[in-house]
């Protein structure tokens, strides 16, 4: 699937005996132009996928390596300036013999503006074929390239939403080597849940202390017991959670 901005194409592997099937979705950009992260910011397009269910295959998961935050005095969104694979767990619940994975595919790719690109992309796995080295070597860097778990020296230590600042507050430990690094913070909620530009408001050594500014337009106004996914640069690494707010 090809575009102004740059190529979109589907790369998979074999199932594997759970049914498992490692995949990713490649997007080469051309110079010059960007593409989104699962929360975009003011403007953009997150990667969408939908899988034709008739198929018997289903998208579980998709991944998003960290992005990058611009800004240009006008417009502030968040993605990727250089070509990004996202890798997907895919799961086939039905069928024998060969496999067959149709999807469609919705995303944003910009140079100046924002251009939706929208197509299907198709692919056909051979029942008995060996893994293509070149496409294996593919999935496994993608996969290679997410956010590394919550680990001792890389976490959120306290998350807390307060309610009259309609802010979240985080204090996070950094890995020791990366506590002065460029860092960059990012979240993601459900529908009905936006987040501002996060401010730093205290370091010291390898703990850094943020407040990030949220805006609910969901009927219940509140932010309890929903999900938001953290994304956390420092330096070279970084890390994702889940917070959840009691």
């Amino acid at each position: 699937m090809t575009s102004t901005g740059g190529m979109v194409r589907l790369v998979a592997a074999p199932p594997q005996q759970d049914g498992t099937i490692p995949a990713t979705l490649e997007v080469k950009l051309n110079p010059g132009w960007k593409t989104y992260w699962r929360e975009p910011g003011a403007s953009g397009i997150p990667p969408q996928i939908t899988l034709d269910p008739t198929e018997g295959v289903v998208l579980d998961k998709i991944g998003f390596p960290v992005p990058k935050t611009f800004d240009d005095g006008v417009v502030h969104y968040v993605g990727y300036d250089k070509s990004v694979a996202f890798p997907l767990t895919l799961k086939r619940v039905h069928g024998d013999g060969d496999v067959n994975i149709r999807a469609s595919v919705f995303l944003g790719i910009c140079e100046d503006i924002c251009i939706p690109v929208q197509g299907k992309l198709e692919l056909t796995l051979k029942q008995g074929d060996f893994d293509n080295p070149l496409d294996a070597a593919r999935i496994d860097g993608a996969v290679a390239a997410l956010p590394e778990a919550p680990s001792e020296e890389f976490k959120v230590t306290t998350a807390v939403y307060d309610e009259q600042k309609a802010a979240v507050e985080l204090t996070l430990q950094l890995p020791p080597d990366r506590g002065s690094d460029h860092r960059e913070l990012f979240l993601a909620g459900p529908s009905g849940v936006a987040f501002g530009k996060p401010v730093v408001t205290q370091t010291s050594g390898a703990e850094l202390r943020a407040e990030i500014p949220v805006r609910l337009s969901a009927k219940d106004k509140t932010l309890k017991g929903k999900p938001v996914i953290l994304t956390v640069r420092a330096g070279e690494r970084s890390m994702e959670t889940t917070l959840a707010f009691d």
